[in-house]
């Protein structure tokens, strides 16, 4: 029922110490040309509202529809520059790399998932800017540690130095 002092059923305002932001804000989407599902994520703190993460999953969720996906994305972008797909064949992740004309990296992938229950099952596409993240990710945690006073930064250092009964989950109170 508990593990790092969070217990199940519990509201989330009940851990006054706790971050109730990230560095990137989502938005879900539904039923968005061709694809059943999807999450934008954008920027808060470096470029804010600037989205730098796509992830959308088609609707069609067959092998088939992932090999014809495959060679229309080889056709238009080129051999993949990376292979991050599993042995057993449950995972197949193509990646691209690419440079834009400013120096960023874009990072393209495309992913079929037969059953990987960490995944999302079917077909998905995944867009993102790698250092725009870590730009945002860098601010966040500046504006943090800047926002911190000396009672917040003890909490940070107590927590920091917690026993094993936060490690192991527990029982719950």
């Amino acid at each position: 029922m508990e593990v790092g002092g969070f217990v199940l059923g519990t509201d989330v305002t009940d851990y006054p110490d706790i971050e109730y932001s990230n560095f990137l804000k989502e938005v879900v989407i539904y039923d968005w040309h061709g694809f059943d599902k999807g999450i934008i994520s954008y920027g808060i703190c470096d470029s804010p509202g600037e989205i730098v993460k796509i992830k959308l999953k088609y609707k069609n969720p067959s092998k088939k529809y992932f090999k014809t996906l495959f060679e229309r994305y080889k056709k238009k972008y080129g051999k993949p520059d990376e292979w991050k797909g599993d042995s057993f064949g449950i995972l197949h992740v193509w990646k691209w790399k690419f440079t834009t004309k400013t120096g960023d990296k874009i990072h393209l992938i495309l992913q079929h998932n037969t059953k990987n229950p960490n995944e999302n099952t079917g077909n998905m596409v995944k867009l993102f800017r790698p250092g725009q993240i870590l730009r945002e990710q860098q601010c966040f945690n500046k504006q943090c540690s800047a926002g911190m006073n000396a009672v917040d930064k003890k909490k940070q250092k107590d927590r920091n130095e917690s026993s094993w009964e936060y490690l192991i989950p527990q029982e719950g109170k």
